[in-house]
């Protein structure tokens, strides 16, 4: 399996990266010491995430970063993305491991303990548990659980695990203090005036943790 590092987990919007491209927004932010990277376009229809995967694959190519595909598995495949992150409502894990093969990584967002107890770990490489605060960047997410239900959900998952819903660098300490193996961004670093930066911050704060 591609080895993989969710402690910067940058989740791509395009509608904040309009000022930077997605494209210029990922290399910034590896720059900037980002160690994963979410494809998230809910408009671009599968022709659209491929044009869009091949050029971020390109960019990204030779950074040791990899890249994972939001739910849409055949745009994943097309790609050659490093793997592919599903919601409760999308592809069963077990139909994307069985198409996507061993080596690909495949994560699964968690926002109960009902669906958290039912995770199969032979399959889910890690979690995504959230939405930790509402957050506009994704208006259908599920009640927020704070960092309590973090924790919670972090224990019972039992799998590496990302935080993820309105988090900003001041949310670094509290995220990993609940034992969270990563903090996944958006706002924070897509359409910031100065991408790389703004994801150095965030990284000097996880560093200052080590």
């Amino acid at each position: 399996m591609t080895s993989f590092d969710l402690s910067l987990y940058l989740v791509l919007d395009p509608e904040l990266c309009r000022t930077h491209s997605m494209v210029e927004t990922t290399q910034a932010a590896i720059a900037g010491g980002a160690t994963i990277v979410q494809l998230r376009d809910k408009r671009a229809g599968t022709e659209g995430l491929i044009r869009i995967g091949r050029e971020l694959m390109d960019a990204m190519r030779g950074t040791g970063v990899p890249l994972i595909v939001n739910d849409d598995i055949d745009a994943a495949i097309a790609i050659g993305a490093d793997g592919l992150h599903v919601g409760q409502d999308d592809l069963p894990t077990k139909t994307a491991r069985d198409r996507l093969g061993p080596d690909k990584i495949i994560g699964l967002s968690i926002e109960d303990e009902t669906v958290a107890r039912k995770v199969d770990r032979s399959i889910v490489d890690y979690v995504g548990i959230g939405p930790v605060f509402a957050t506009p960047t994704k208006p259908d997410h599920k009640p927020a659980i704070g960092f309590d239900g973090l924790a919670s959900l972090v224990r019972i998952a039992g799998l590496p695990s990302v935080a993820i819903g309105g988090l900003k660098r001041d949310h670094v300490d509290p995220v990993f203090e609940a034992g969270a193996n990563g903090i996944a961004v958006v706002s924070a670093i897509c359409g910031q005036p100065d991408p790389e930066g703004a994801t150095r911050k965030i990284s000097d704060a996880i560093k200052a943790r080590k």
